[in-house]
């Protein structure tokens, strides 16, 4: 049996880590407070020693190969939107940052591909893509994290349901192993029977495999129109039993929503907009699903709207809202994209969970977590990608005791996912596990799993020095447990 621990940052491997990276640290005072936390704070709060911010893969070898050597604890970070204390320098050590490999380094349209460095921000993808007529599919809610922390959590997002995860979209990466050594994992080729698929261990491991320097995705032609339905109706129920609807007429819609009404009050509030409305036909509305369609053509974008209102309207639906116009395209889609920001607006203690069940399980699922909620000082919020069943719950709370709150959060959060697990689902759909999840993890896989996931970390990371505390990995743990 084994525990690890780690070394201090000394003056001499601190010059060793300045030649290293070029001068590229900082130390002390010099690093902001915004690298002690990502944005779920109530998972720990930790300064690392030594703050790293290449710019070359180089310079990240050269770091991890002194740490390495050295058994210094090292984090990833990206642009720290992460929600599960991810890239929480837990152990102090050096963090390396990759903000500031920023470059969007070329295009093949000829094969659909872009290659790009790790700091890459969503937002500016998508927007360099959409230029040249293309697109990058995948669309995580957070626009400013780096695409590099997509790939390293495998991202979901709104258009999973039509064009699948980040993983889908990663065909080859360059790699910093935690030795200091190089690798290039993937091609740009469409299949491969290539022995073990380094590749897809590495997408969604979280930063504790390797930190990656460079990724070639796939893109695709930019579809040339795109139109939202917002479709009200009474009850989560209702919403939800149109899904399987849409699905059984083939129709493919790029994006398929829901949200409850008490967090689209909120959100309307914060932007100054009112988009969704609140009664209709002298019906009150409580729950809504947001839909988007894209095309070619419009005569056969239009027809694919008036099928889809058809079956929402008898499926229960009170009305069908089509927002047509770029302005009202717009407002639909900033509501659902600041539905967290409004949350944590309101929030002084918040923990989240992104269970994923199948999707006529949501409504049972989120009517039992409701459940839970009852006689707590928290309230329950949620909102979720109704396509996939991908279901995002926050634990609401405006007390100041936080040792009270998590120990309630805990009790909730091992109920809800059994009734997850139970209900045919998995404990994260796309947030990941990071340090926060840990845990319920080890109840969900059971020991055998964990253990192979530590075999597996052990051979990338011999000194278990990347990332440590995260996914599968605490280091006062006794491996063998």
């Amino acid at each position: 049996m084994a525990t690890y621990t780690y070394n201090k940052v000394t003056p001499e491997v601190l010059e060793q880590i300045k030649a290293a990276a070029n001068g590229h640290v900082l130390v002390g005072d010099q690093i902001n407070e915004d690298f002690s936390h990502d944005e779920m704070r109530i998972y720990g709060e930790a300064m690392p020693e030594v703050l790293v911010e290449p710019t070359t893969t180089e310079e990240v070898a050269a770091v991890m190969k002194v740490c390495n050597e050295n058994k210094i604890a090292v984090t990833p970070s990206g642009a720290r939107t992460a929600l599960t204390g991810g890239p929480v320098a837990q152990y102090g050590g050096v963090m390396i940052s990759t903000t500031k490999m920023n470059k969007i380094l070329g295009y093949d349209e000829e094969n659909l591909v872009v290659t790009i460095q790790p700091g890459v921000l969503l937002k500016d993808l998508a927007d360099d893509a959409l230029k040249r007529g293309l697109m990058y599919p995948p669309d995580p809610g957070e626009k400013l994290a780096t695409v590099g922390g997509n790939v390293s959590t495998n991202a979901g997002g709104m258009r999973a349901v039509k064009y699948g995860t980040t993983r889908d979209y990663v065909k080859e990466i360059t790699v910093v192993l935690p030795t200091g050594e190089v690798v290039k994992e993937g091609a740009t080729v469409s299949k491969t029977s290539s022995g073990y698929s380094l590749l897809h261990l590495l997408i969604g491991s979280e930063g504790t495999l390797g930190i990656i320097t460079e990724m070639t995705l796939k893109i695709i032609v930019a579809p040339k129109m795109t139109m939202s339905i917002i479709v009200p109706y009474e009850t989560l129920e209702g919403a939800i039993a149109t899904v399987p609807k849409l699905f059984a007429a083939n129709l493919d819609p790029q994006a398929l929503e829901f949200m409850e009404k008490d967090v689209v009050i909120d959100t309307e509030q914060l932007l100054s907009k009112e988009v969704y409305p609140k009664q209709l036909n002298g019906v009150d509305i409580n729950a809504y699903v947001l839909a988007t369609f894209d095309g070619s053509d419009e005569d056969q974008l239009m027809n694919t709207i008036e099928e889809a209102s058809n079956i929402a309207l008898e499926a229960g639906a009170v009305d069908v809202l089509v927002a047509d116009t770029p302005q009202q395209l717009r407002d639909a889609w900033a509501i659902r994209s600041s539905l967290l920001e409004s949350i944590e607006g309101n929030t002084k203690l918040l923990d989240e969970c992104d269970v994923v069940v199948p999707v006529t399980k949501i409504p049972e699922f989120l009517t039992y977590a409701k459940s839970l909620g009852e006689g707590h000082s928290y309230t329950v919020k949620d909102f979720g990608h109704a396509g996939d069943g991908n279901l995002h719950i926050y634990l609401c709370s405006n007390d100041d005791d936080a040792e009270a709150f998590m120990k309630e959060s805990d009790e909730f959060m091992k109920k809800a996912y059994a009734k997850a697990v139970e209900l045919g689902g998995l404990i994260s759909g796309e947030h990941g596990i990071g340090s926060g999840k840990i845990s319920y993890l080890k109840d969900f896989v059971g020991p055998v799993n964990m253990r192979l996931m530590r075999g597996i970390k052990k051979v990338f990371d011999p000194n278990m020095i990347l990332n440590p505390g995260k996914v599968c990995f605490i280091p006062e743990e006794d491996e063998d447990e």
